[in-house]
């Protein structure tokens, strides 16, 4: 591959050393693996919006965006690097919407090395920072309405206890960028343990790459999984794990109402983290068929979908890995792991949400007549749970709050009687069960109409309206009295709202 002709970015003088040592195990897999090259710097940027969370993570300390000498309003720009970055973009393949896609890559993300952290090694990774040699037809920039969803629902995602990719910091500027209209530009920093995803497999498999493709799971394995490397196969234990990774995470996504909206093979994490915030969506009105992607005309990627389309993906993965797992047998067992593990996660995650203590014979039915109400009368699935966590389980006691949201009162009725005898079961004290279910269920999630504000407002250059909504999604599960605007029903013009592949 070709190495784009972007000029190297000047390293940022500092008078205090900036954040240090980078590792960068990633960059010394080799040439083959990514392309050199340096970020297209962005004219004239300005803060967006930054992570306090996210900057703790890293060991940065509170005014780091403010050091003169650090000059990190450059460098998140893409207009300066810090000593011991590397900037690349890696190279990968994959299935779009089902269809080989041949080859893809960072078509606008730029990683910027693997910083040291005292949780251990980070990647940080610029979005949105101009063309690369795997931008395809694309100009590799970024908008500032994406780069805010991105931002947003990352760091919520996090606060929820949903594992995801994290994101430091959006810088903006007035550079125009042509989308479905002219928009202006923005580049997000997100950082995760690894960007590795499925589609590095493929690649490598595709071209029948076979030393490139052990040196890849060889790595993942040492890096991240090394438990992996005392197996038998230890290329089938890191299917394994892929495997019991994404199940969990197919579980979390299904619990919170998340909708990824584009679950290419390339957008999926080897590491089950949730990554590529595009055309995402919360659920509102509960519709198992709810599809967030206009892009998605055919629906493969609607809610109840989604971990139908998780193990699709990893028998692509498995695929990839054929040549590498031991026996065939040894792979159909590994893929065979994701059916088990999200079942029982799924009913572990639901029992969760509906305060069930010591599990029954009869919980999942108990959970799915639940969930088929709720898709009857389209009750929205983050105020349901949030009301159920308040059900009072005695005698005779109407629940009229929770008891609204369903057309048919008579059905809720019936299912509200079996869900209290089940409570008493349990022995649990409605108080007890009440702050456990908080726990569990949010209040606050990233609706489509709570971004949309914010970004309208920043669109008009007022960015605190994000930094409060940041905030708020900071804390999911408190109460949050003087926030409660939040968590209310969306807007009826909330329902005009799309968001497409371009978001």
């Amino acid at each position: 591959m070709e190495v784009s002709a972007t000029p190297a970015l000047p390293e940022a003088t500092a008078a205090a050393a900036p954040p240090g040592p980078w590792t960068n195990r990633f960059e010394r897999l080799g040439e083959g693996f990514f392309s050199r090259l340096g970020a297209e710097p962005l004219p004239d940027p300005h803060w967006v919006a930054q992570s306090p969370g996210c900057a703790a993570l890293l060991g940065l300390p509170a005014d780091w965006s403010r050091r003169r000498d650090w000059n990190a309003l450059a460098v998140f720009s893409g207009n300066a690097i810090w000593p011991g970055m590397k900037p690349l973009a890696s190279v990968y393949s994959g299935h779009q919407f089902g269809v080989w896609a041949g080859q893809l890559g960072d078509g606008r993300a730029l990683w910027l090395g693997e910083l040291d952290t005292p949780v251990g090694p980070m990647e940080l990774q610029l979005k949105g920072s101009g063309h690369t040699p795997y931008s395809r037809m694309g100009d590799g920039r970024a908008v500032l309405r994406s780069s805010i969803r991105e931002f947003l629902c990352s760091e919520a995602m996090h606060a929820l206890g949903v594992p995801t990719t994290r994101a430091l910091c959006v810088t903006g500027a007035t550079l125009p960028v042509l989308r479905e209209t002219v928009e202006t530009a923005a580049v997000a920093t997100r950082i995760a343990p690894s960007f590795l995803r499925f589609g590095h497999f493929e690649h490598f498999a595709s071209r029948g790459d076979a030393a490139a493709l052990r040196a890849l799971a060889d790595f993942v394995i040492d890096c991240h999984e090394p438990d992996c490397r005392e197996r038998d196969d230890p290329y089938a234990a890191l299917l394994v794990r892929v495997s019991e990774r994404t199940a969990d995470l197919m579980a979390d996504w299904q619990s919170v109402g998340f909708c990824h909206g584009v679950m290419n093979t390339d957008n999926m994490s080897i590491l089950g983290l949730t990554i590529d915030y595009g055309p995402f969506g919360f659920l509102d009105a509960f519709d198992p068929a709810h599809i967030c992607n206009h892009s998605d005309t055919q629906g493969r990627y609607a809610w109840a979908r989604q971990p139908q389309v998780a193990l699709w993906n990893l028998h692509a993965l498995g695929h990839a890995m054929q040549d590498l797992v031991g026996s065939e047998e040894a792979r159909h067992d590994a893929l065979q792991s994701f059916p088990a593990r999200f079942a029982t996660a799924m009913v572990g995650r639901f029992s969760a949400k509906l305060g069930l203590a010591a599990p029954e014979a009869d919980d999942a039915a108990l959970i799915d007549d639940l969930l088929r109400l709720m898709a009857a009368a389209h009750a929205d699935f983050t105020i349901t749970f949030r009301r159920l966590s308040s059900f009072d389980a005695s005698a005779g006691a109407s629940n009229d709050a929770l008891r609204d949201l369903f057309l048919d009162r008579l059905a809720f009725d019936a299912w509200a009687a079996r869900y209290a005898e089940r409570l008493r079961r349990d022995a649990s004290s409605d108080r007890e069960r009440a702050l456990r279910m908080q726990r569990t269920n949010p209040k606050y999630v990233l609706r489509n109409h709570l971004a949309e504000a914010a970004i309208r407002a920043a669109e008009d250059g007022d960015f605190g309206v994000t930094e409060r909504l940041h905030a708020v999604l900071q804390r999911p599960f408190d109460e949050q009295p003087e926030s409660a605007v939040y968590a209310d029903f969306p807007p009826a013009w909330a329902e005009s709202i799309e968001v497409s592949c371009s978001s």
